[in-house]
C-alpha cells in the first residue's frame, strides 16, 4: 500500500487549500484514515479522521475550518482546509490503518505499527 500526499503550498492568512491523498495498493480496506501534521519544535497533531462507516472527527484546532472526505472509487482521501491561520503551517501526512477502527480511531493513527504513511506535503500560512 503506498499513500502519496498532494496539494500543499504557500497561502495568505484566510485563504484556502485543498490535500489529496492517492491510495494506491490494497488501501481501500482499512478501517481508518486520517491527516496528522508536525510543525518544527511543536508536538505532532492528529488533525482529522474518517471511519469505516464515514463518521468525522477533528481536533479543536481545525473544527469548524477543515472538512475531511474520501471518495472511494477514486481511492482517494481528502482535506478540505479553510479560513487558514499561521499555526496552521507544518508538514501534512496521509495515514491508513486496517487494525485500528471506532471513534477517534485517528487519534491512534501514527503510532499504530501497521499504519501506512505518506511522504507528506508542506503547508505555508504566512
Amino acid at each position: 500500500v503506498q499513500l502519496v500526499e498532494s496539494g500543499g503550498g504557500s497561502v495568505r492568512p484566510g485563504e484556502t487549500l485543498r490535500l489529496s491523498c492517492t491510495v494506491s495498493g490494497d488501501g481501500g480496506s482499512a478501517n481508518c484514515m486520517g491527516w496528522f501534521r508536525q510543525a518544527p519544535g511543536k508536538e505532532r497533531e492528529g488533525v482529522a479522521g474518517i471511519e469505516s462507516d464515514g463518521s468525522t472527527s477533528y481536533a479543536d484546532s481545525v473544527k469548524g475550518r477543515f472538512t475531511i472526505s474520501q471518495d472511494d472509487a477514486e481511492n482517494k482521501l481528502y482535506l478540505q482546509m479553510n479560513s487558514l491561520k499561521p499555526e496552521d503551517t507544518a508538514m501534512y501526512y496521509c495515514l491508513a490503518d486496517r487494525s485500528i477502527s471506532g471513534r477517534l480511531c485517528y487519534t491512534r493513527l501514527w503510532n499504530s505499527p501497521y499504519n501506512y504513511r505518506g511522504q507528506g506535503t508542506q503547508v505555508t500560512v504566512s
